[in-house]
């Protein structure tokens, strides 16, 4: 039995439109070779990340997604009309942007970032992000991007 204490966890489609999520995993499933449950989470996952890198602005803790979420994450932010408007309705027009490095980090900001993700209030999908542990994304580091 559920208590009123209980936290709620936070859901992403809270935060995009129905017609823009299927648009998102369409376009995924469109362009890589992932079916629709998979091309579900990994978006599920992006969302999450971009929601609390943005919420998480300014804190100097150089959040970065793995490989294989980051794939969702382009998806998304290429789809710039569609980025634009949840930027605009959920965070004042602040976005990420993308400014990746040539070389992978390798710091472990991987797992740190799946962690913060869920210290956020999402219910993370762990191995979707397990599996980058290792291969740390080049976000530039000092900064508020992806």
């Amino acid at each position: 039995m559920a208590t009123a204490i209980e936290a709620r966890v936070r859901d992403p489609r809270d935060y995009v439109a129905p017609e823009v999520w299927d648009r998102e995993v369409a376009l995924l499933m469109r362009d890589y070779p992932f079916d629709e449950v998979m091309a579900t989470r990994l978006f599920h996952a992006a969302v999450s990340y971009l929601i609390t890198a943005i919420e998480k602005w300014g804190q100097g803790l150089e959040m970065c997604c793995g490989r294989i979420v980051d794939i969702a994450v382009h998806v998304f932010i290429l789809d710039t009309a569609n980025y634009r408007n949840f930027c605009a309705q959920h965070f004042g027009g602040r976005f990420l942007e993308h400014i990746p490095e040539i070389e992978f980090k390798h710091d472990g900001s991987v797992e740190r970032t799946a962690q913060i993700i869920a210290d956020n209030g999402f219910e993370v999908d762990w191995k979707l992000w397990e599996a980058d542990y290792a291969k740390c994304g080049p976000c530039r580091p000092g900064s508020n991007c992806h």
